[in-house]
């Protein structure tokens, strides 16, 4: 079935209508030596709205601060009709040690910051965008409701937390009566499928819409990357320094190529591009609201947007699973087999909760 960027999602246990493909802004701006400049950016901006889209990512470190300043100009003339999301907690300035963190202090510094860059006077969305692991729960819930309070920010969320925290952090938030989480943003792609042991189920169960970060793991999806490129890649251009960046992360394996070659496969089957497929797949999945595009170019931006369009059989999607498949791992393995099936529930039929 055929969708649109109009064809608006509920944002988790919230009433906030959201497009089925977030427009990520990591690529607005050069200032990390790639990415699109000021003209090239707005052509992104002004495709993505044109098609119906309004649900735009960015966060306080994106670019130096770049993503946000040119979103601020971006938006002047149709800021109410979009959903603006942005993250605080990376660290901005080093030798500061309270310009990161989940504290309170840097809350509040950085949202001033993104709502001046912004040229805003709220945040629809805000994440925490890294887990500290040295704020107490309790002070970054409280400050997130702070805020949600003074009218700065309508809706939070969490980026990149362990599952048992945040299903903590719900579990206080609906008992004190402070603003729920109403997102989960993950990396989750068909070569990352982590999320699928604990976070997206718990997403799930606590309310929270699943929004997918890097969707075509860094662009190893799209086909781009051959055998040749195992053994690394060199070069200035700017091809070459997103390449080497994941080489350095580890994203160009045996494994991810061969996951690569069952996409390019469908993609031929189906006349579209393995982006295209890539994208289908995570879009379709149980739990997630919006993908979130990075593209760097308005050709890159039109191909991913056709993903909208991609019907994939079940077979083609059994045979996507089947080449990415991972370990759940404890306990989900045991819970899964056959034996514990039987012990616990026999011969009955219980309908699964959707």
């Amino acid at each position: 079935m055929s969708l649109t960027l109009d064809t608006y999602r509920l944002l988790g246990r919230s009433g906030l209508r959201v497009s089925p493909l977030a427009l990520g802004t990591a690529t607005f701006g050069t200032e990390w030596g790639w990415g699109a400049e000021q003209d090239e950016a707005r052509k992104l901006f002004d495709l993505y709205l044109e098609r119906g889209g309004n649900f735009i990512d960015t966060a306080d470190t994106y670019t130096n601060g770049s993503s946000e300043r040119l979103l601020g100009e971006f938006t002047r003339d149709n800021r109410e009709s979009l959903v603006l999301a942005t993250k605080y907690s990376t660290l901005r300035r080093p030798g500061d040690p309270n310009s990161g963190g989940g504290h309170r202090k840097n809350l509040f510094a950085s949202v001033e910051g993104s709502l001046r860059r912004l040229n805003t006077d709220y945040l629809d969305l805000l994440y925490l965008h890294v887990w500290d692991f040295t704020t107490p729960v309790e002070e970054v819930l409280r400050g997130l409701d702070d805020l949600v309070r003074q009218g700065k920010v309508l809706y939070v969320a969490i980026s990149n937390a362990p599952a048992w925290q945040v299903s903590r952090m719900q579990a206080i938030a609906d008992l004190r009566g402070w603003a729920p989480l109403v997102a989960l943003q993950i990396e989750y792609n068909l070569i990352n499928r982590a999320g699928e042991r604990d976070l997206i189920p718990m997403a799930r169960e606590m309310g929270l819409g699943v929004i997918p970060y890097s969707p075509l793991a860094g662009g190893v999806l799209t086909g781009k990357y051959t055998r040749d490129d195992l053994a690394g890649a060199n070069g200035a251009s700017d091809e070459s320094n997103r390449k080497d960046l994941n080489h350095a992360l580890g994203m160009v394996t045996e494994r991810t190529l061969a996951i690569a070659d069952v996409v390019k496969d469908v993609a031929a089957e189906t006349g579209r591009t393995p982006a295209q497929v890539g994208l289908a797949w995570v879009l379709r999945k149980p739990g997630v609201t919006a993908p979130i595009i990075g593209a760097r170019t308005p050709a890159q931006l039109e191909d991913n947007l056709g993903a909208l369009e991609v019907d994939l059989t079940d077979s083609q999607l059994a045979r996507l699973d089947e080449a990415s498949a991972i370990e759940l791992g404890a306990p989900h393995d045991l819970l899964a087999s056959a034996h514990i099936r039987n012990v616990t529930r026999g011969d009955m039929k219980i309908e699964a909760r959707r």
